[in-house]
């Protein structure tokens, strides 16, 4: 196969009309993680992005960002921490409230999930209204967590994501539409 690029990425992803409702246009990455050549042109896109920034965790956000934060975890030589929906942690949690471009909901995070003035890296597959992320930046922070960036596989530019992240936080993506 030819090199990957970042058009050749963004061509995986599929596009899925009227999902999870009437008039949204989700952008399905398991078309692109399938490919095992541009799963690892996506987790290599993060690593050089963040390999000199000293992260001492990065914070994966329920489900999806799993796929990204666990391998980037690892080759970042990072802790892994978790951030799910209500009620799916064993041990004492902090909630957050979220709004999202269908609807609302909340996310969740060990009460210790990271010591005070830990640097910490938000993953995500994707990068829409903001909701979710803006969400898990203020439960890393409400734990003490320095939050120096989030990052996102892909990131929809006709959105006002990156207007919605809390103050001082940076957005990175690895790719834009």
């Amino acid at each position: 196969m030819d090199k990957i690029n970042n058009n050749n990425l963004l061509a995986k992803i599929r596009d899925v009309p009227d999902f999870p409702k009437p008039g949204i246009m989700f952008k399905d990455i398991t078309t692109l993680i399938r490919d095992k050549e541009a799963f690892a042109a996506a987790i290599d896109l993060f690593y050089q992005a963040f390999k000199d920034k000293k992260i001492d965790y990065v914070a994966a956000i329920e489900s999806r960002g799993y796929i990204f934060g666990a391998p980037l975890a690892y080759k970042l030589g990072a802790g892994l921490v978790i951030i799910r929906k209500p009620g799916k942690l064993p041990a004492e949690t902090i909630r957050e409230d979220y709004a999202l471009e269908y609807g609302t909901d909340a996310l969740e995070i060990h009460k210790d999930a990271v010591e005070v003035g830990k640097k910490v890296l938000v993953v995500d597959d994707l990068l829409a209204t903001g909701g979710t992320a803006a969400a898990a930046c203020r439960l890393l922070q409400k734990c003490g967590a320095e939050v120096s960036c989030c990052a996102f596989c892909l990131e929809l530019s006709s959105l006002p994501g990156r207007q919605n992240m809390p103050e001082g936080v940076n957005v990175w993506s690895a790719l834009s539409c």
